[in-house]
């Protein structure tokens, strides 16, 4: 009798396990998990907004070294002042310029069109470094001024070259290509607006 309690326990069991196991399977039969890997990228307005938040990114700086002198005709004699200048022009591009569509992302390709390379720093001239080359006669600060403004206008002409221009937006393209690929990014193109 003992025997026949247990196969019918073992019995009951069995078909439990059995119609828990159809009813788990009917239960989940429309839901389940996949594990896998996504090959679209698609940049996060939050990845935007790093990106525009990296603010002022240098690609090419400039040193600069100026003389500039003023003379003053007197009737004995000429009053005359020579200063060099020293300076840093940086050129590099404002991200936070970064157009809205600035980025257009298609599975692994992404296009970026970035603001135009231009002078970073107005006030890229070292006033501590300035030196008074030769200066003859009284000069009012004025004067200084003109002097200081004469040198400002030829370090730009003489450092913002097409040439330099154009290799600052080289050294942009290359630096933005390679932390777009450290990103995951397999077809990239960068322009950089002329």
């Amino acid at each position: 009798m003992a025997n026949k309690i247990k196969i019918i326990i073992a019995g009951a069991i069995l078909l439990m396990l059995i119609a828990g196991f159809f009813w788990l399977k009917s239960v989940t039969k429309d839901n389940y998990i996949s594990l896998g890997t996504s090959e679209a990228i698609e940049p996060t307005p939050t990845q935007i907004q790093s990106i525009k938040d990296i603010g002022e990114w240098e690609f090419l700086s400039i040193s600069a070294e100026e003389m500039v002198d003023t003379v003053r005709k007197g009737f004995f004699s000429n009053d005359e002042l020579v200063r060099i200048y020293y300076g840093t022009l940086r050129l590099g591009i404002d991200m936070k310029q970064l157009a809205p569509d600035a980025i257009t992302v298609n599975g692994d390709s992404l296009e970026m069109m970035l603001p135009k390379v231009g002078l970073l720093d107005k006030d890229f001239i070292d006033e501590a470094k300035t030196k008074s080359f030769y200066e003859s006669g009284k000069w009012s600060p004025k004067d200084r001024e003109a002097l200081y403004k004469k040198a400002y206008r030829q370090m730009i002409q003489h450092c913002m070259t097409k040439e330099n221009l154009e290799a600052a937006r080289t050294n942009g393209e290359a630096q933005m290509h390679h932390m777009m690929q450290q990103l995951g990014y397999k077809n990239i193109t960068i322009k950089i607006e002329k």
